[in-house]
């Protein structure tokens, strides 16, 4: 458990790392003599058209919050619950028991699906955000260069 938590927590890490830099937009050096009110009306002019001419995808926000699951946990609880009325009847003629406990295994085993199914979907929002993120840089700094400005 520790290291899955590890996993997921350095998995983060690295979202976040990865998000911060696709964030930066191109450097852009006047190739022309522009003159510094020049290099703000381009500026202003190239985000503007970047924003409204780079690809984007919608991405879902992320989710926070606890695992509710879609249903991960009642359904876990009725697996687990037929499972335990199973092996309770056969191994003691409890089957009442028997699917008490395993409905409570159930329980957390679809909280531990619901949990890992957020941080799939969470993972992709994440990548979907970046390279919206990278488009508009990229749209961007095509449109510095067209105005004659060096980009890096």
């Amino acid at each position: 458990m520790a290291i899955h938590y590890l996993r997921s927590l350095g998995l983060a890490a690295l979202l976040v790392t990865g998000t911060a830099a696709a964030q930066q937009l191109p450097v852009a050096y006047p190739a022309n003599g522009q003159s510094t009110n020049q290099q703000q009306t381009d500026k202003n002019a190239c985000m503007s058209w970047a924003q409204t001419n780079a690809p984007t995808q919608a991405s879902p926000a992320p989710e926070t919050g606890p695992a509710v699951g879609g249903g991960q946990r009642a359904g876990g609880a009725v697996r687990g619950a037929a499972a335990g009325a199973v092996v309770g009847g056969v191994a003691n003629n409890d089957a009442g028991h028997g699917a008490a406990v395993g409905a409570a295994a159930g329980v957390v085993a679809g909280g531990m699906r619901a949990r890992q199914q957020r941080r799939e979907q969470n993972t992709a929002a994440a990548a979907t955000q970046n390279q919206n993120t990278a488009n508009l840089a990229q749209a961007y700094g095509a449109c510095m260069k067209g105005k004659g400005y060096t980009v890096n």
